[in-house]
């Protein structure tokens, strides 16, 4: 079937701002109102060929089951937001807030929004690692739906279809769309908000716009300030290309703006004025305030590197930081390429290739023969919502020197899927003209070429896939140069053969990735080694690999390095980490402790070098490795037992430094644990004043040595090292194991 690329689809509602459509009659009946809807949704829209809406529906299945697939054995995955769904599952208040305890002590550094599904989960379900994830597991499914109706509306099914399995294929998407951070929701809704603009361009109505300011201010409630980095080039195609006059277009987007600030206005509002001393202190924040923590931590200092009380910060320009390099360069090097840029080569070719076959010149015309749109076109349109978003987004990726994980990219992912199924269905529809056959052969040896380089990274890792992606890429290029001279069958096939090339690296990656567990607060996809960037995620066990400048001179993935500044413990917690800078993570004791020890590095310290083993209750032995950051404690049945006796007689049974060593004991025992400092043992919540009030009411039982010390700032005048001091002098040290707490309800003898 040809479809002609500036009239809607279906066919219907020609305006003036189109020309007249020239592709064949649908074959295929109408619909009809007594059809029954299992016939209706079976079959789908009359212009649609009959294999059309049964691909589209076997898609969704085999992502959702591919996705749900060994799901369970990511456990709690982040163990820190899986803390959070469980206190937003016992207590509304902390469901609102995204308190991280239900004792709603602090929140987590996000709003609360992206968890609300998983929530909602557990108070059905029961708290399991089912019930947490599958929300997510359906938040694929519905973006591959939304990017194949994005582009089987102005392309065509096949062209759909290969954007929404380019997407369920990606295997940082495999990754996220099975995890429990913020990011699935956030693609979701960008994905959406992407759809409803092209639909305004189409047909100029306002509710399309309200629509899609409404998805970007609920993505702003998921992931803050990353929410608005697409809003530039989708304000400024419908301001260009909305087919209705200039001062209607202004209108709309202003009520898009309203719908904007409202969707994700309206919980700001309620938490900046609700009294700070009847809600849980802000996590993230060091003045108790969301806005600080927006513009702040979550804001500009993500992209400038100054993040106070941040994990590290950035290095700044260009070149290698403490967060990975950073450079045009940076969604292909070793530490993100694996993860998104598989097809990321073939999708800007295409996306060149689509915005010219789309400009208002005469030369070149629609497959019906008359003359592309002008500015309303829906097609150009189409590239630069989908393809703008992807640039901008990619570029602030590339540059910004705050803290950043490879798993940011998934957000990229619906973006390059769209780009790549529009501009190979638009250049299929042209493959007889020399220019649009020699371009999608070009697509398919980048896809092939780049494929090879990055299988070749992972050599160990099916070692004769990357010959096969990319001989058959080659061989399937071959084919579509000359694809406009050949049979149909024939070019078919070598768009097949070459769609196959572009998508087998990818695949094996992907499935590699759900076929392994993935926990921590840095996770990766793909097998052991190929990404060379996170820490204290990946694979239980430190697969994650050592970070780059701060936390790591390099090494092997899940490996301490020996022989480095830091090899020997230094006392006074002033140790610093191999090719990092400042304080924090002494060789030996705690972050802004006093470590008296001197212990040797230990390999396998979770993927950080210089790092020793976690030992259970948080403290790490040896070397100051950081695996309370990133990673929890493992609780013991002994530890656990402690803590829940009489569990019912306090507010929360335990204190600990740091956020992952509470979210640990809180998992286990299902009672609520105070995580002093935050994330990171740095927010100034609660003051030593307020701690000592609540042990004085009776409403902490005990304290557990270890986690983040200090924080990450080594100072011994910090709140979180205040608090540890007192503790230390005052309350009955208990030892459970290698675990160490302080009950607060006896003093210490002496």
């Amino acid at each position: 079937m040809t479809t002609h690329y500036d009239q809607p689809a279906q066919q219907t509602g020609a305006t003036a701002w189109d020309p007249p459509s020239t592709a064949p009659p649908p074959t295929a009946p109408p619909h009809t109102p007594d059809q029954p809807f299992v016939r209706r949704l079976w079959r789908g829209r009359p212009e649609d060929p009959r294999w059309a809406r049964p691909a589209f529906l076997g898609l969704l299945a085999l992502t959702l089951v591919t996705y749900l697939y060994n799901l369970s054995a990511s456990g709690y995955a982040n163990s820190f937001y899986s803390a959070a769904v469980q206190a937003g599952s016992k207590s509304w208040k902390a469901f609102f807030f995204g308190s991280l305890d239900a004792g709603n002590a602090i929140t987590v550094d996000k709003p609360s929004a992206f968890m609300w599904p998983m929530e909602l989960s557990v108070r059905i379900f029961g708290l399991n690692s089912w019930a947490i994830l599958t929300p997510e597991v359906l938040m694929a499914v519905g973006t591959v739906a939304v990017v194949y109706a994005g582009v089987r509306r102005r392309f065509s099914p096949a062209a759909g279809l290969i954007a929404g399995a380019v997407l369920a294929l990606t295997p940082v998407a495999a990754l996220m769309f099975r995890f429990n951070n913020p990011d699935a929701l956030l693609a979701l809704l960008m994905a959406l908000a992407c759809y409803f603009v092209v639909r305004a361009v189409e047909d100029g109505r306002t509710k399309w716009l309200v629509w899609a300011g409404a998805a970007i201010g609920f993505a702003f409630l998921a992931k803050t300030l990353q929410a608005f980095l697409i809003l530039p080039p989708l304000a400024i195609v419908y301001a260009v290309c909305g087919p209705v006059r200039l001062r209607k277009r202004l209108v709309q987007l202003g009520l898009a703006t309203v719908a904007l600030v409202v969707a994700g206005g309206w919980w700001v509002a309620i938490v900046e004025l609700w009294p700070a001393s009847s809600r849980p202190y802000i996590g993230g924040s060091q003045n108790n305030s969301f806005l600080e923590l927006t513009i702040g931590y979550n804001g500009l200092g993500r992209i400038n590197g100054d993040e106070t009380g941040s994990v590290g910060g950035g290095g700044g320009g260009t070149g290698s930081g403490r967060w990975g390099s950073t450079g045009w360069d940076r969604m292909f090097n070793s530490e993100i390429g694996s993860q998104i840029s598989w097809l990321l080569p073939a999708a800007l070719i295409l996306l060149v290739a689509g915005l010219w076959a789309t400009l208002p010149h005469s030369r070149l015309r629609s497959s019906g023969g008359t003359p592309m749109a002008r500015r309303t076109s829906v097609t150009r349109a189409s590239f630069l919502v989908w393809g703008g978003s992807l640039l901008i987004t990619m570029v602030v990726f590339s540059y910004m020197a705050g803290i950043f994980h490879q798993y940011y990219t998934v957000a990229l992912a619906p973006y390059i899927a769209a780009v790549t199924g529009m501009g190979a269905g638009l250049l299929w529809e042209k493959r007889k003209e020399t220019w649009a056959s020699l371009t999608l052969a070009a697509a398919v040896v980048a896809a092939a070429v780049w494929g090879y380089v990055l299988l070749n990274r992972t050599s160990s890792y099916l070692p004769w896939l990357k010959w096969l992606v990319l001989i058959g890429g080659l061989a399937a290029a071959f084919g579509l140069v000359f694809a406009g001279r050949i049979s149909r069958q024939l070019a078919l096939g070598a768009a097949a053969v070459g769609l196959l090339a572009a998508l087998a690296g990818p695949t094996a990656y992907t499935l590699s990735t759900v076929n392994s567990a993935h926990t921590g607060s840095i996770p990766t996809a793909g097998p052991a080694g190929a990404s060379m960037m996170g820490f204290g995620g990946g694979r239980p066990g430190g697969t994650g690999g050592g970070m780059r400048g701060g936390f790591g001179g390099g090494g092997t993935p899940g490996q301490s390095q020996q022989n480095q500044q830091g090899q020997q413990g230094q006392q006074n917690g002033n140790g610093t980490l191999p090719g990092g800078q400042g304080q924090g993570f002494p060789g030996g004791g705690m972050p802004g402790q006093n470590g008296n020890s001197q212990g040797q590095n230990q390999q396998n310290g979770n993927g950080i070098p210089g790092g020793g083993q976690l030992g259970e209750g948080g403290r790490m032995g040896g070397g100051g490795g950081a695996g309370g950051l990133l990673n929890g404690a493992n609780v013991s049945s002994a530890a656990k037992k402690l803590l829940e006796k009489d569990a019912g007689n306090y507010t929360w049974v335990a204190a600990s430094i740091g956020s992952q060593n509470a979210a640990s004991y809180q998992l286990a025992t299902g009672d609520p644990v105070m995580a002093i400092g935050g994330f990171n043992g740095t927010d100034p919540s609660p003051t030593l004043a307020q701690f000592k009030k609540y042990v004085a009411d009776g409403k902490i039982h005990y304290f557990i040595a270890g986690g983040m010390g200090g924080g990450m700032g080594g100072s011994s005048s910090g709140t979180s090292s205040q608090i540890t001091s007192w503790v230390e002098s005052n309350f009955k040290k208990v030892t459970v194991g290698s675990a160490t707490f302080y009950d607060l309800t006896q003093k210490a003898s002496g």
